[in-house]
């Protein structure tokens, strides 16, 4: 009995069968629309982030006071292409990771940042 029930279908399908294509098509609208705010809310603003980024290690300069990821000022004494040499007191140096490198404070040729009050 319950094959023959299974077999006959749900007869309330047979009529909605023909308007399934308007339904497929607002699916495919939806999700460009979703991923198009996903992308100008999300994905190009941190591609634009990381383009920085790569633009401010790229021109480190000896000279320039940085700040690293852990919260280390310092002043930059020596560079290659993966490690950063800093100066945080007189005569004391660390090595770090040129990606470790959160913010240029102050580039080597400008003068130091005023307080506002």
């Amino acid at each position: 009995m319950i094959s023959k029930a299974f077999a006959m279908g749900n007869p309330g399908t047979a009529g909605a069968q023909g308007a399934g294509g308007v339904g497929d098509f607002s699916f495919i609208i939806m999700m460009a629309v979703i991923f198009a705010i996903f992308y100008f809310l999300m994905i190009r603003p941190q591609q634009k982030k990381q383009k920085e980024l790569k633009a401010m290690l790229d021109n480190l300069a000896h000279g320039d006071a940085v700040m690293t990821s852990g919260g280390i000022h310092g002043k930059v004494t020596g560079l290659t292409d993966a490690v950063v040499t800093l100066e945080i007191a007189d005569k004391v140096r660390i090595k770090v990771a040129r990606s470790a490198i959160a913010a240029v404070l102050q580039k080597s040729g400008s003068p130091a940042p005023t307080a506002k009050s």
